[in-house]
């Protein structure tokens, strides 16, 4: 790296000195630059005040204003400059005083050049110290300083999670430069409505700009009526810090306009939890959490609104939405696929419930909702095999992204798809009965094709005349018994010709006595014998 050069002025009432020092010496071979000269105090203390230079080489003794008197001026103009004194012997004790003033070193006069280039690469290299470290303390100014965001966000979340003193809040407070609060305070937290689920294709830049304006938007709201520090917790949530000792305004009333503005100048909609006042800091972690908790009534309005903590809200709900024995009575009905009831049964439980003088938590309505639908995917296990159920089941899942944000609707649209779907499955289960006892004796055929596979052996498999059960067979398949007893043989003979068994261990692991009639059939349904099948399917020319 390229060493920094020293601006330097010169000092002295005697202009030979100044006219040595200035051009005898090489100064740009030691990495200074001479910059200005004077004459006298007055002159070289304005000079300095202009060009602020690096290094002052300058006589003790000069008329109009002294070196002493310079140097202590100069120093309080230009605090960065490294002073050098030029003193006469008998002004020694002027050169000490200057010392004291701030001076970094002397030189005696007469001088020799070397003695001078000495000292003054010496205040050179004090003066490039410095300079390091100032830019150093400067660096590290400037990375605090981009870092502060972050630090306020950090310090902020840990403010409404961990109770803290007043003294503690002070300090961070002004380090932190946030807008000074006092105590009493309310914690409000912010969120966006299904941010994910609505906007989540949205590119990254895009959903920040709008995350960017919509705090804005709060932050303005806030500020007509209150003082207030408003920072992002998550993805989709802002918690502002209200500062309730001189409101312009009810909060809940601040809230709701904060709902209005966003609703009016963007797209979005976002719904505003409100907690309890806190006398101190330290009760900030509990009015955060009452904030939560009444954010999460948002559930039943699908958002846009705003909901301020109650005590009531603690207490639990007696005997809400329905019984025991209703509940049996809803289960009966998705047990016997009766579709229309399960429906009629769940559209009165959801008008019950948005009627409720005091409305359920949240969580114990989820709690509810998901025990409900747990006891219909039970139902469906002991009326079907799991294969069976793969589409239930998905649609059972479909509330366990932890991402999606359920509201009473969502909820409401899942039961009914989960009737919808179970109901279905059942219907198509009864219209179906003969396919699936067809079904199930075609797997039995397949398993068993070693044996003598008549249609009374197969129709007693299934508890069927063999009447009934062919023309069963017939209906479900489209063919006849006969005919697919052959081609399920023959399909079978094919692969264990491939896989190079003989023509008569094939015969008897498909039930035929001789290998010739085997042969017989074979040809009757390919056109081929199982030889011609085999080399034809290999490519082998044919054996004469």
């Amino acid at each position: 790296m390229q060493e920094k050069i020293a601006r330097m002025c010169v000092i002295d009432d005697i202009r030979s000195v100044v006219d040595m020092v200035t051009t005898k010496i090489p100064w740009g071979e030691h990495g200074i630059e001479i910059v200005g000269s004077a004459t006298n105090g007055e002159e070289g203390l304005a000079l300095i005040e202009a060009l602020k230079p690096d290094l002052i080489l300058t006589d003790v003794r000069m008329p109009k204003m002294d070196g002493l008197e310079m140097t202590r001026r100069s120093l309080a103009l230009s605090p960065g400059s490294k002073v050098v004194i030029l003193s006469a012997y008998a002004d020694f004790e002027y050169a000490q005083k200057a010392l004291q003033f701030g001076a970094v070193d002397y030189v005696r006069k007469p001088f020799a050049i070397a003695d001078l280039i000495k000292v003054v690469l010496k205040a050179k290299e004090q003066w490039l110290g410095e300079q390091a470290e100032r830019e150093k303390v400067g660096k590290l100014a400037a990375a605090v300083k981009e870092s502060l965001p972050a630090l306020r966000q950090q310090y902020l979340s840990l403010l409404i999670h961990h109770p803290t003193d007043i003294a503690d809040a002070r300090q961070w407070w002004g380090f932190l430069e946030l807008t000074p609060l006092a105590p009493p305070l309310a914690v409000m937290v912010v969120q966006i409505d299904q941010l994910a689920e609505r906007y989540g294709s949205s590119g990254l830049r895009e959903l920040e700009l709008a995350r960017f304006a919509l705090q804005n938007i709060v932050e303005e709201t806030l500020a007509a009526r209150a003082k207030a520090v408003v920072f992002r917790e998550a993805f989709n949530r802002y918690v502002c810090l209200v500062d309730t000792g001189n409101l312009g305004a009810p909060l809940l009333e601040i809230a709701d306009n904060c709902c209005a503005n966003i609703a009016s100048y963007t797209k979005f909609t976002i719904s505003v939890g409100i907690g309890e006042e806190s006398v101190d800091w330290r009760g900030l972690p509990r009015s955060y959490q009452q904030a939560l908790r009444a954010l999460s009534y948002h559930f039943y309005t699908g958002g846009g609104g705003a909901f301020r903590y109650s005590p009531a809200d603690e207490r639990g709900t007696d005997a809400w939405i329905y019984s025991a024995e209703s509940e049996q009575e809803f289960l009966f009905a998705f047990r016997s696929g009766n579709l229309a009831k399960c429906r009629a049964w769940l559209d009165a439980a959801f008008v019950e419930m948005g009627a409720a003088k005091t409305l359920p938590a949240p969580s114990d309505a989820e709690h509810l909702f998901r025990g409900l639908a747990l006891r219909m995917h039970r139902i469906m296990l002991e009326k079907f095999p799991r294969s069976a159920l793969a589409a239930f089941e998905r649609l059972a899942d479909a509330t366990n992204d932890a991402a999606r944000s359920m509201e009473m609707s969502d909820y409401r649209a899942w039961l009914n798809g989960l009737c919808e779907e179970g109901c279905g499955l059942m219907e198509r289960e009864r219209t179906s009965e003969s396919q699936r006892i067809i079904f199930r004796s075609m797997d039995y055929i397949k398993a068993n094709l070693h044996l003598d596979l008549t249609l009374e052996l197969c129709a007693r498999e299934v508890n069927l005349s063999w009447g009934y059960y062919s023309n069963l067979f017939k209906k479900a398949t489209g063919t006849t018994f006969q005919h697919y007893v052959t081609q399920q043989k023959i399909e079978r003979a094919k692969a264990l010709l491939l896989a190079d068994y003989q023509v008569q261990e094939i015969a008897d692991q498909l039930g035929y006595e001789h290998r010739r009639y085997f042969s017989e059939v074979f040809k009757k349904q390919t056109g081929l014998t199982p030889t011609e099948f085999k080399e034809s399917f290999l490519g082998k020319p044919p054996s004469h």
